[in-house]
């Protein structure tokens, strides 16, 4: 393992190549794409995993419960107390080895899994139990996540950003493909607790790969270096750093917006399919969608994306929009499995640009604190959506489109009356609205330009990853 600030021994000088830093001589070894690649097969592997898991404890909690807002609730304990400790998880991913960090957040979300696979065993599982479980689970992905995006960064050339991206998608659209469909298999054959149990061996296999490689340290800038006085200092520089760079922190909204919307589609689909069809045919939906997260991720990989990322962020969210549109139109697995394969396919190709374009324009040594608070902002409004979609759509909005409801006579005419059209009607005003926000977006120069007005920390030469200081 290359620690922080320490050279490896056993680097030929064929193998390392020297930078100056700060008047510093430093020697890092030059990017591998064969150790990522190990890297992300772990983590796609363990992907599989836990959306076995995902898939079955969703049925499991709205099959029990019956309630929205209760499904809603697991969905929230899931997202918010990863958000409310990224800041101070980012300064101590940039201070710890981020491969130590990966195989610890592993080890503790593999641990949360086993117990509530011994609770279910037991016959004693309960809906806070899994809240509990979700919240252990968010606060490790505060650590797994950041540690994993910095440490791609320094195993994949700068050219190659946009198609690591690609297969970090792609490991995401394989869980979307084959956990679903394979969950409603596994449920009937081998129950919750054998879910549970498969999970886990996801989580050791993760952090075998995790064992047989190594995962350079980012050469220290002047970035680095001038805060590092403090712990509050440094949970604080990833906002002073975004917010000094007003492209940046545009971006970080204009996602901030976008995850809220899409907030309510992802946490609203299981209720809105099983309103109208069995768990099964929301498994297949569900894997129609992932094959085209699948399918838009091998296109990411092998195209890298466009050459201008904000053409990509833009142009892909606006078809995002008219899909979640077509999803609320009628009562139809048929049609919300067509709105799922092309929403999918378009994720790829949003986050894949999003991320090339912060991991060049933010210097690899703090990239940690950075997408730390990156990720706090950009999230934090999901777990709104959520805690709003679920009341919403039971009390308001189902209401509004059940039979004789008030909107029945006008809004039902078109997109239909009963169990799931509420939802439906919501997933209409969502698509609308993303649409709208994107052409803000567009018509917001420092957005649309970001890429011209904010210079690039990381070269195009092949001495990456020697730094830029400014």
């Amino acid at each position: 393992m290359i620690h922080p600030g320490r050279r490896s021994e056993s680097l030929t000088k064929a193998q390392t190549m020297t930078v100056t830093v700060d008047q510093a001589t430093q020697q890092v070894a030059p990017p591998k794409m064969s150790v990522f690649t190990l890297v992300w097969l772990g983590q796609v592997v363990s992907l599989m995993g836990s959306g076995l898991t995902g898939f079955a404890l969703g049925v499991w909690v709205y099959q029990r419960t019956g309630s929205i807002t209760q499904f809603a609730l697991i969905a929230v304990c899931s997202r918010l107390p990863g958000i409310a400790i990224a800041p101070v998880a980012g300064a101590l991913i940039d201070r710890w080895d981020r491969r130590r960090t990966m195989i610890y957040s592993d080890i503790g979300a593999g641990l949360t899994v086993l117990c509530i696979a011994l609770l279910y065993i037991a016959g004693r599982l309960e809906v806070w139990h899994i809240c509990v479980a979700m919240t252990a689970n968010s606060a490790l992905s505060a650590f797994q996540w950041p540690a994993y995006s910095a440490a791609t960064t320094m195993l994949v050339p700068k050219r190659h950003f946009g198609r690591a991206a690609g297969m970090v998608q792609t490991g995401e659209a394989l869980g979307h493909i084959v956990s679903p469909a394979l969950g409603g298999v596994l449920l009937a054959a081998i129950s919750l607790h054998g879910i549970f149990l498969v999970d886990f061996a996801t989580f050791l296999f993760a952090i075998a790969t995790l064992f047989l490689v190594r995962i350079p340290a980012p050469l220290k800038t002047s970035h680095g270096e001038d805060v590092k006085k403090s712990l509050v200092n440094e949970v604080t520089y990833g906002m002073r750093y975004i917010t000094s760079r007003p492209g940046l922190l545009a971006l970080l909204i204009f996602f901030a917006a976008a995850n809220f919307l899409g907030g309510f589609i992802l946490v609203l689909t299981t209720p809105l399919v099983l309103s109208f069809a069995t768990p099964v045919v929301l498994g297949t939906v569900l894997s129609v969608g992932g094959s085209g997260m699948l399918f838009g991720s091998i296109v990411m990989s092998a195209w890298g994306g466009p050459r201008r990322r904000m053409k990509g962020v833009l142009g892909f969210q606006l078809l995002s929009g008219f899909c979640f549109i077509l999803a609320g139109l009628r009562a139809s697995a048929e049609l919300v499995a067509v709105a799922a394969f092309f929403f999918f396919f378009t994720l790829p190709f949003i986050s894949g640009s999003s991320q090339a374009i912060w991991q060049s324009k933010v210097s690899p040594d703090v990239q940690g604190r950075v997408f730390a608070v990156r990720r706090m902002i950009a999230w934090s409004s999901v777990p709104l959506s959520y805690m709003v979609a679920g009341p919403l759509a039971q009390y308001v909005f189902e209401p509004l489109l059940a039979q004789g409801g008030p909107l029945a006579g006008s809004v039902g005419r078109f997109i239909g009356t009963g169990p799931g059209r509420g939802i439906g009607f919501l997933f209409i005003i969502m698509g609308g609205l993303t649409l709208l926000l994107v052409a803000g977006g567009y018509f917001y120069p420092r957005l649309r330009l970001l890429e011209d007005e904010i210079v690039d920390t990381i070269p195009d030469a092949e001495g990456w990853p020697a730094p830029i200081n400014k």
